[in-house]
């Protein structure tokens, strides 16, 4: 797989989630939280994981074992948005527990996990 136009921007866009998200979860600990951090933060990760989600549809490899180009990684795409979704109703709901969780749990599978992917021979 090379290096195109489009994997530079969807490595940029979740390299720059998988940095940002701890700034997120941070600004809520303690005793001192920050809320205007968080939504800051909050925002600019929503936006870089979007981002990340939505060139991840174009991207396809054929080395690996696929269906058509698609990969097991790109099982990531509908839980990111879907996850993002819940995370939004949740906030609309001021059910503060469950955002809290969809977006650990998201940044867990679709930064960590799929970062570690990543790391497979011949991927960027």
């Amino acid at each position: 797989m090379q290096l195109t136009p489009l994997i530079a921007v969807h490595m940029t866009a979740a390299i720059g989630a998988v940095i940002l998200s701890p700034f997120a979860l941070w600004a809520r600990m303690g005793s001192t939280q920050r809320p205007w951090l968080h939504r800051a933060v909050g925002y600019a990760y929503v936006t870089l994981m979007l981002l990340a989600a939505f060139t991840a549809c174009f991207i396809f490899d054929f080395n690996l074992p696929n269906v058509h180009g698609f990969t097991a990684i790109h099982l990531l795409i509908p839980v990111t948005l879907v996850s993002l979704w819940v995370a939004f109703k949740a906030l609309a709901h001021k059910d503060f527990v469950t955002h809290r969780i969809t977006m650990t749990s998201l940044y867990v599978s679709a930064c960590l996990i799929a970062g570690g992917f990543t790391l497979l021979p011949s991927r960027f």
